[in-house]
């Protein structure tokens, strides 16, 4: 088209204007270049804030994606081998039958651990940590595969501590970020960044009958992730806040081969590595079938989460709660990134594309690829 991204843009109108969705951004990079990035709608209906490129969302688990590239990191440089039993680094985890369990397992949900402990607040990493490490598994590690919707984050965040002394909010700020030139993707964002976070904003409840997935029905998540507590909290499973232009940015170097405007964070043999089939089957958790690498989901599965790369089973990366995604496809060094705030429900019932396929075809569409 004469002008992709405003090709872009007015459907962004569109989806907004037409219902549900409140505020969008989306971001694509192609042969490692910028060619679209645009925004519509409201950031926060309560005190009008417009949607613009600084504004950032909650992206849920969009955030696995950018865990994974940072344990990634710590691999390319010989830090940890994939292998290697998560209690070497942290000895305490062995506890409870845990101590075969994997750094591997870790990325691809099969620790066995997928339930916090009770009574310990998100927003408190020492507590989850301690509590986590003496949890007993609900499956013999490395048996079945079973999403660790939080989980996820908190093993391999402090598997990353352990082995590197930082917490992965500051290795994502110093290692990541700063050297690709990202300024809006947090682990815990800044206090003095807040104001360009959108509400979030809850869908419908699910019917009573759903056969949705379990850990989602009738999921409400504003209440809690609207606060300033959580905001600023390091959840990097299911709570980073990002904006489209930083997923895209990330997922650019990676559909390059690590490597994104002379910076180089990975090897291309590690990006390779990172992307290959681990585990094709079906989830215990999510009770259907899933297609991962190592922390990242794979494309090539119809009716997942990664709808908008069903076709193609070498794009990688990860969908969050409510309608984000982030997904690199290095066939085409191509990389695409949108977030929201209408949180969009997973409802099998309903056959309904999801606004994520709908805006990438037509980026697809508009970059005529």
């Amino acid at each position: 088209m004469p002008d992709p991204n405003e090709a872009v843009r007015k459907l962004l109108d569109s989806l907004v204007g037409d219902g549900p969705e409140v505020g969008l951004q989306a971001c694509a990079y192609l042969g490692g270049k910028q060619v679209i990035n645009c925004w519509s709608g409201v950031a926060d209906p309560e005190s009008g804030q417009q949607v613009d490129g600084r504004s950032m969302f909650t992206v849920f688990s969009c955030s696995k994606g950018v865990t994974a590239t940072c344990i990634h990191m710590l691999a390319d440089r010989g830090k940890l081998d994939y292998d290697d039993p998560i209690c070497k680094y942290w000895p305490e985890f062995a506890a409870k039958g845990k101590e075969k369990a994997t750094i591997r397992h870790a990325l691809t949900h099969r620790v066995g651990v997928p339930q916090t402990p009770p009574g310990v607040a998100i927003t408190d990493w020492e507590g989850m940590t301690k509590g986590l490490a003496e949890e007993a598994p609900r499956w013999e590690p490395g048996t079945k595969s079973g999403y660790h919707g939080s989980t996820y984050g908190w093993i391999l965040g402090e598997v990353l501590r352990r082995i590197d002394g930082r917490h992965i909010q500051q290795f994502l700020q110093e290692e990541v970020c700063r050297p690709l030139g990202i300024d809006s993707m947090y682990f815990g964002v800044p206090a003095a960044e807040e104001h360009r976070v959108g509400r979030l904003i809850d869908g419908p409840p699910l019917p009573e009958d759903a056969t949705a997935r379990r850990y989602l029905r009738n999921i409400m998540v504003s209440p809690q992730f609207n606060t300033s507590a959580v905001r600023q909290a390091e959840l990097p499973a299911h709570g980073g806040i990002m904006s489209a232009a930083a997923i895209a940015r990330h997922y650019a170097m990676l559909a390059q081969g690590g490597e994104l405007d002379g910076t180089r964070l990975l090897s291309p043999e590690r990006v390779r590595i990172a992307s290959e089939l681990q585990f094709d089957g079906v989830d215990v958790t999510l009770e259907q079938p899933v297609r991962r690498g190592l922390g990242y989901a794979l494309g090539g599965l119809a009716g997942g989460g990664m709808d908008a790369v069903s076709g193609r089973p070498n794009a990688f990366g990860h969908s969050g709660l409510g309608g984000a995604l982030g997904f690199a496809d290095p066939e085409r060094e191509f990389a695409f990134g949108i977030t929201k705030n209408f949180m969009e429900r997973n409802d099998p019932s309903q056959e309904q594309e999801k606004t994520a396929s709908i805006v990438c075809r037509k980026v697809e569409q508009a970059l005529g690829i």
